[in-house]
């Protein structure tokens, strides 16, 4: 096989995970989609006299990268940053590769090590979920948002166990591959015989699940606003009083007494508010004023607000310097309860967006925060996750991109959230995949913990998501509009919300006792030589 035919095979790679991608593709091509990547590998390893030790990496990058560029290529609408996304994650996905073959190498002999690669990968998107600079938008699980009848058993393995599917699936079609070339048909039988299996099955399984499952009656009104305005010019622009203004006139258009909450996105209030002075901001005295006229409906809404260090505070690595009036403070991305208690309830988001709401202070990197409107450069966070309790009702708020984080939503469920309130901003991306892919993480989130998802966008999609995924009132974009809905409570907890990402911690552990394995042969050999 030729250079170029390694890097024809890695561009197939790139082009079948590509279709395979929501929106616009067919999950079932993610089942093969590896298969060339597999093929490049054992090719290097079998002529590994012929290749260089980055081999594996140079020969699969290409593919890599043209998956990351044609499904989050919407990214460079909001920023030309998008270049490092796309660039840095191929990047990893092809030192997985590289570290995978490595281990082939120093442990296994031909034809053997290939179920090295699920552990190998499952640790790096494990990693990829719980490091500062998370960018898990194309974990391999993710890609059935769109094919929620295919993943019910979600609620036992989260979405790390879509990866798990997907990869063991590629491997024995890789594995019937090498036994049609080699004219073995009995192993050919074998292994498609195996991978029909192993992609069917967990389908079947999920189609009984899906059908079997009944929600308990437990139903609370809702309406989900969604203003529609655009984040480049008017979202920052219009005054605070005119945008609560809208909230409650959408909201005015749907209420009836059995509503019992009203929803509002991310970064709905921009009107410098400073935490301890909350009572000066006339666009939440607007919304404290609506749910004095209505007492039984509470609003969850998005702001940007602000805390002054007092003088010997401890500063966090994102406290900021105000110079003209010569002190610390925090900039957070916030979401309240307002009630008529006149106490607001609020959680700080936790998840940041690289690049955009968390940049490490390393001198010049601090230019380069992405200014997407309001606040810019690292945001603070809360310690711990906040519910928002109204009455006897636990909510979990998940702001914009928190909702990537299976195990951080399954958190919120393990301490009592009966339903989820995810506000967001979709506009930065205009009218393209990214809002759309953004809407499918909450079917995930919904059937890994059995709750419903009320997603309250500014512009992109506003639905309700039910306990097993299905999507209700999706708006269309850029409408200012607001939609109705009993949702169901639940308090029962599924597998994965008690047990998190176990599979990633346990892909993590296998992966470095290996890798560790690996080295330590390596050096041995070394060694050997020198003697």
């Amino acid at each position: 096989m030729k250079k170029k035919h390694l890097l024809l095979l890695s561009v197939l790679s790139g082009v079948l995970l590509t279709i395979g991608w929501p929106v616009n593709g067919f999950p079932a091509f993610l089942f093969v989609a590896m298969v060339p990547m597999f093929l490049i590998e054992d090719h290097i390893f079998n002529n590994r006299d012929d290749f260089s030790v980055f081999a594996v990496f140079f020969h699969t990058y290409p593919g890599f990268l043209l998956w990351n560029v044609l499904t989050t290529w919407w990214v460079w609408n909001s920023t030309p940053a998008a270049i490092a996304a796309w660039t840095l994650n191929a990047m990893f996905m092809s030192i997985v590769f590289t570290v995978y073959h490595f281990i082939r190498k120093e442990i296994y002999g031909k034809n053997k090590g290939y179920f090295v690669l699920p552990f190998v990968w499952i640790a790096f998107e494990f990693l990829h979920l719980n490091w500062k600079f998370t960018w898990s938008w194309l974990n391999l699980g993710n890609g059935f948002g769109n094919h929620i009848k295919w993943i019910q058993w979600y609620e036992y393995t989260g979405a790390l166990g879509g990866t798990l599917w997907i990869l063991v699936s590629n491997i024995l079609i890789f594995l019937a591959v090498k036994s049609l070339q080699k004219g073995n048909k009995n192993r050919l039988i074998l292994n498609s015989a195996l991978a029909f299996i192993i992609i069917i099955i967990p389908v079947f399984i999920s189609y009984l699940i899906y059908f079997g499952y009944k929600e308990k009656k437990n139903p609370v009104r809702v309406i989900a606003c969604q203003q529609n305005l655009n984040p480049y010019s008017t979202q920052y622009s219009t005054p605070a009083t005119e945008v609560a203004g809208i909230i409650t006139g959408l909201a005015d258009k749907l209420m009836d007494d059995s509503v019992r909450f009203i929803v509002a996105p991310e970064s709905t209030i921009q009107d410098y508010l400073w935490e301890d002075k909350l009572e000066r901001s006339h666009a939440l005295k607007i919304l404290e004023n609506y749910v004095r006229k209505h007492p039984d409906v509470d609003i969850v809404i998005g702001a940007s607000t602000y805390k002054k260090y007092r003088e010997g505070e401890k500063l966090s690595p994102s406290a900021r310097y105000f110079e003209k009036e010569n002190f610390y403070y925090e900039s957070y991305n916030t979401a309240f309860l307002i009630d008529t208690t006149g106490i607001l309830q609020r959680h700080h988001k936790m998840k940041l967006t690289p690049g955009v709401e968390y940049m490490p202070s390393w001198g010049f990197l601090d230019k380069l925060a992405i200014d997407l409107g309001g606040t810019v450069g690292s945001l603070g966070i809360d310690d711990e996750q906040v519910l928002l309790v109204a009455d006897t009702i636990k909510i979990a708020p998940i702001i914009c991109y928190e909702s990537v984080f299976g195990e951080f939503c399954g958190d919120y469920a393990k301490k009592g959230a009966q339903v989820f309130f995810l506000i967001t901003n979709d506009g930065w991306w205009g009218d393209t995949p990214g809002y759309k892919q953004h809407l499918l993480f909450s079917p995930l989130r919904a059937i890994e913990t059995r709750r419903w998802v009320v997603q309250s966008a500014n512009t992109g999609t506003s639905a309700f998501i039910d306990q097993r995924g299905n999507i209700h009132q999706a708006t269309k974009y850029w409408v200012r509009t607001a939609i109705k809905q009993d949702v169901n409570l639940n308090s029962e907890l599924t597998f994965y919300s008690e047990m998190g990402d176990y599979i990633g911690r346990i892909s993590a552990f296998l992966a470095v006792f290996l890798l560790l394995i690996s080295i330590s042969f390596s050096l041995k050999r070394k060694t050997k030589k020198l003697r």
